[in-house]
């Protein structure tokens, strides 16, 4: 009788040891894959995005004024490269599209559409989030932080333009959603200043 009743106790806690380990394989695969991930996972997640919607407010600083554009952005690797202003309304409906080396400047509501061919500055552009993504993989002196509630990656610009050298994207966290780009001249003066009102990701 004790034998048995030893046999049975035993088997509970093997039974009991091999739920627990189910239950938490199941847990830390469900942490995994919801918002606990690492930093590097979360850089690694937005350097391998493929395509996003997004609209975002621009303020462009120069040195005598600062000027301020909502824009709506679609872009698809190696199918869709497309902006739209949306504000201030003088300029509403001004689109560019990027294909190859062609850029296509059309304005929607008066009808009108310039195509540049071999246009040099295509890749040029500081408001894109996948020129960011380019710039961060090239870029030697690429790194992130961890600051409050927010990963911060940085990266130098391998174009010329003096006035768009060093940028910084911000990611929250929580859902890995870009808040805002900070773009900086030579000089560490802030030039662009890209915020994220809306974003999708894909």
């Amino acid at each position: 009788m004790k034998k048995r009743k030893t046999l049975f106790l035993i088997l509970i806690i093997i039974i009991l040891i091999i739920l627990s380990i189910i239950i938490y394989k199941n847990m830390t695969k469900k942490t995994k894959n919801g918002n606990n991930m690492n930093s590097q996972e979360i850089v690694d997640y937005i350097l391998n995005i493929n395509s996003y919607k997004a609209q975002i407010t621009v303020e462009v600083k120069s040195n005598k004024n600062t000027n301020k554009y909502v824009i709506k952005q679609e872009y698809k690797k190696a199918e869709k490269d497309e902006q739209e202003v949306v504000e201030p309304i003088n300029i509403k409906g001004v689109k560019i599209k990027k294909e190859g080396n062609k850029l296509t400047v059309e304005n929607t509501n008066l009808s009108l559409s310039t195509i540049f061919e071999e246009y040099k500055g295509l890749g040029e552009n500081a408001l894109d989030l996948h020129q960011f993504i380019d710039d961060y993989k090239s870029s030697e002196n690429s790194k992130y932080e961890e600051k409050d509630g927010q990963i911060i990656m940085y990266a130098t610009s391998n174009n010329e333009n003096k006035y768009t050298k060093n940028k910084a994207l911000y990611i929250n966290k929580e859902n890995f959603i870009p808040t805002k780009l900070v773009v900086k001249d030579n000089n560490q003066n802030m030039t662009i200043n890209i915020q994220y009102n809306e974003v999708e990701l894909n």
